[in-house]
């Protein structure tokens, strides 16, 4: 046994703290990854970033936080952009980069705790959270939203797509357009905040979102 496989038998959460949607389903994250396609792992990037891309909207260096197997950040990738995609699974880190060398694309993935981005101890001009934001409690979003700030670039451009509490058959975890603006209402202005569509197995056309774009000041 691998002193990786053993870490992971002694400690799934690798010395964290289980996020609070570890705890509901009893499992880490990586689990999600070992067991076959994740639920939100649709094979592609989101409808919705690829449009907000050839809108013009991703610009500099880019942090995907809580990237998954990698296609969100494999899209950016693709238009030129230097890109680093984060995640505490390691199993879907080593798929992204697996896809990465399939694709011939050159993109970073690092292993962080979305609760501890500032370790990163850098600083990028935009910032994709794609289904992260959504699945963090109210007491863990300040944590979270103080560790975006710490590594958002003061005048860059954070966007969140989550699950919103509005429409039919929401997604887990729906988040009401109130707590998107409570949780970014000191450090950053909310530009804007839009309906959109989130995409998962479960969800082929669509479960009801949100698109927030949010600038640090």
């Amino acid at each position: 046994m691998s002193e990786r496989s053993k870490t992971l038998a002694d400690d799934p959460y690798g010395g964290r703290r289980p996020t609070s949607h570890e705890r509901q389903s009893g499992e880490p994250w990586d689990a999600s990854y070992q067991d076959g396609p994740a639920p939100w792992d649709i094979d592609g990037p989101q409808p919705a970033l690829v449009r907000l891309a050839s809108r013009g909207g991703l610009a500099g260096t880019v942090l995907d936080a809580g990237c998954g197997s990698g296609d969100n950040t494999l899209h950016v990738a693709s238009l030129g952009l230097r890109v680093l995609g984060v995640d505490v699974a390691e199993t879907a880190l080593e798929q992204a980069r697996a896809k990465a060398r399939e694709r011939g694309l050159e993109a970073e993935f690092a292993v962080a705790d979305a609760l501890r981005l500032g370790d990163l101890g850098r600083e990028f001009d935009t910032v994709l959270d794609s289904g992260l934001f959504h699945t963090f409690d109210g007491e863990e979003r300040p944590e979270y939203v103080s560790g975006l700030a710490s590594v958002t670039a003061h005048g860059g451009t954070l966007y969140v797509l989550c699950f919103s509490d509005e429409g039919p058959e929401p997604g887990p975890h729906p988040v009401s357009r109130e707590e998107l603006t409570a949780a970014f209402s000191s450090g950053w202005s909310i530009a804007a905040i839009e309906p959109e569509r989130v995409l998962t197995r479960r969800h082929p056309d669509g479960a009801p979102g949100w698109l927030a774009t949010i600038k640090r000041i």
